[in-house]
């Protein structure tokens, strides 16, 4: 849900990774093997302590990843590949994409392009769960077909996709 994962994310862009938004990718989608299970507070590794207290109310819980699952047969689990045919069988009802200007947030319920939030963003911003509230506080992005555009952690309505949920 954008009201906690778009702010983890802002900030993990802004603090741990320095604003390098392809170290960030690296992280989050490339250096995984499945996909994640749940994003945490390691997220905001170099944050000061009083937005870190504003967007966990004071909690700490680690990030942690798919890759201790067993599948029926046995055979290795593979990487999640989210779509907008299985983000609803996933139960993945928000997507993040990474792109060099900022991140784009789409709802499943409204598949297609989403709103672009800038990198540089207040990441203790109010953001809501309900798509209807975003052109107040964001832009609508321009097509871009840059290859420096990533998937983040969560679903998205095309391509492989690696999911992420709290």
């Amino acid at each position: 849900m954008p009201s906690h994962h778009l702010s983890l994310l802002l900030a993990a862009y802004q603090y741990k990774f320095g604003r390098d938004v392809e170290a960030m990718a690296q992280h989050l989608i490339d250096d995984i093997a499945v996909g994640w299970d749940e994003l945490g507070t390691d997220l905001l590794d170099g944050a000061p302590p009083t937005l870190v207290a504003a967007l966990t109310g004071g909690e700490h819980w680690p990030s942690r990843t798919l890759d201790h699952l067993i599948t029926p047969d046995g055979s290795p689990p593979v990487r999640m590949t989210v779509t907008a045919t299985t983000a609803g069988e996933l139960g993945m009802p928000w997507g993040y994409i990474l792109h060099p200007q900022g991140i784009e947030v789409i709802s499943m319920a409204h598949t297609g392009a989403g709103p672009l939030v800038a990198w540089d963003t207040d990441p203790s911003t109010p953001f809501s769960d309900h798509p209807a509230h975003w052109p107040a506080i964001t832009t609508r992005r321009t097509p871009n077909t840059s290859r420096t555009a990533r998937p983040a952690a969560g679903a998205a309505p095309t391509g492989p996709r690696t999911a992420a949920r709290r």
